[in-house]
């Protein structure tokens, strides 16, 4: 964790990075080149399916609101007549080998992303091969898949891509990994079709991107109240996100004074982890909750976000989805 912050402090701060972390840059730097320059000869293949593609990522490392965004698109879509699915790759989950999701997915054998998603009742297939993962979709009776975490993953093809864009850090330093937060070099945003800003004040050319929660909901019995009675009390906030500053400053917002636990992303939760010592009330994020049920408490409670979008994004959205229906002459929906 020291080395983490080390470098986020680089990454989004004044600090410099430190000597080591140029070389790596320049190496890493120079296969991320090589990768795409494969992809674009034939050299590695793009698996193409027979159905539009949607990716949803993220240039940058860290949490940037990709998986409401992937939960909010697979909604709009529903409610448009589609019948989306989402793949994964699963990450921080054992499995490796493709899988379709069934109604109680198991957080350490798939990942807590794929949960959270499933939960919200689209079908989701994980698995490190996303075309063969992406096929149990299609099986499934989905003609929409939407790859979550997909932007660099290029072994699936893509008809149109989204990248989240932290609306507060943005893309830091502007160096990449591990000099600074990118995954690919800043000039990669001229070749995706939708930028989405998560908060603060959208640049020209981005759709702006709300993450709203007003409630809570116990983990133990699923009873809901709104998050403001908890106003001017003191309780133990729990993120193992990319971004947990965020869900701290949300609980600030609404007037909780919250003390911070903050553990690594993706972090398989035990029992322990979660003792205090005290009777304060833990909250904690919905991805942290799918980890955390089977030893809950009365007093536990996860914090669902919404993600809000212009409905010009889902218009425009919808627009190129019908066209690309025409140009495969797909059956409507």
């Amino acid at each position: 964790m020291a080395l983490i912050d080390t470098l986020e402090s680089a990454w989004y701060g004044d600090a410099r990075p430190p000597w080591w972390t140029w070389p790596l840059a320049a190496l890493y730097g120079a296969v991320v080149r090589l990768r795409g320059r494969l992809y674009r000869i034939g050299a590695l293949r793009s698996i193409r399916l027979p159905v539009p593609v949607i990716v949803v990522g993220n240039l940058s490392v860290g949490g940037t609101g990709k998986t409401p965004l992937t939960i909010a698109l697979a909604g709009a879509l529903r409610a448009r007549g589609y019948r989306p699915g989402v793949v994964s790759r699963g990450h921080g989950g054992r499995r490796r080998e493709p899988l379709l999701l069934d109604d109680r997915p198991d957080p350490a054998e798939v990942g807590d992303e794929p949960c959270l998603v499933r939960a919200s009742g689209v079908p989701v297939a994980i698995g490190r091969e996303r075309p063969a993962a992406a096929r149990l979709l299609l099986d499934a009776g989905c003609d929409v898949v939407i790859a979550d975490d997909g932007l660099q993953h290029y072994a699936l093809a893509r008809d149109m891509e989204i990248c989240v864009i932290d609306g507060v850090r943005r893309f830091g330093n502007g160096h990449l990994l591990p000099a600074g937060p990118l995954r690919e070099p800043l000039s990669r945003l001229s070749r995706v079709d939708f930028r989405v800003c998560n908060g603060a004040s959208p640049a020209d050319a981005e759709f702006p991107m709300q993450l709203l929660g007003d409630e809570m909901v116990a983990l133990h019995d699923d009873a809901r109240r709104p998050l403001q009675d908890l106003a001017g009390q003191r309780v133990h906030a729990v993120a193992a996100i990319g971004h947990p500053a965020r869900f701290f400053a949300s609980l600030r917002a609404a007037g909780i004074e919250p003390i911070e636990h903050v553990f690594a992303d993706h972090h398989a939760f035990v029992a322990t982890d979660l003792d205090f010592g005290d009777r304060l009330s833990v909250l904690m994020t919905d991805k942290d909750a799918v980890k955390c049920r089977h030893f809950t408490r009365p007093d536990w409670w996860r914090v669902p976000v919404r993600a809000e979008l212009p409905a010009t994004f889902y218009e425009v959205l919808g627009e190129r989805l019908e066209g690309l229906r025409r140009e495969t002459g797909s059956p409507a929906t």
